[in-house]
């Protein structure tokens, strides 16, 4: 579920930046016209999400690496070798 979120938020923050280029190429510098400016606090609150969402993941577990290469703590390969 968290996965799923983190990728939501992330399609979310992709379709922001393309509404905000289209409001800035369409807006053409107009002062009354805030889209853009609105985009971009958009944009920021998507992306102070998807942060707390990730440390949430990894402070909790669910997100984690799982490599192939690593082993995992080394405390147990020193103490055999003694």
């Amino acid at each position: 579920m968290l996965k799923f979120l983190i990728v939501l938020f992330m399609i979310m923050l992709v379709g922001s930046l393309v509404s905000g280029a289209y409001f800035l190429m369409v807006d053409q510098g107009d002062k009354t016209k805030r889209r853009t400016l609105n985009s971009l606090g958009a944009r920021l609150g998507l992306a102070i999400g998807l942060m707390s969402l990730i440390i949430y993941g990894v402070a909790t577990g669910q997100l984690g690496h799982r490599n192939p290469w690593d082993s995992g703590p080394q405390g147990t390969a020193t103490q055999e070798q003694q």
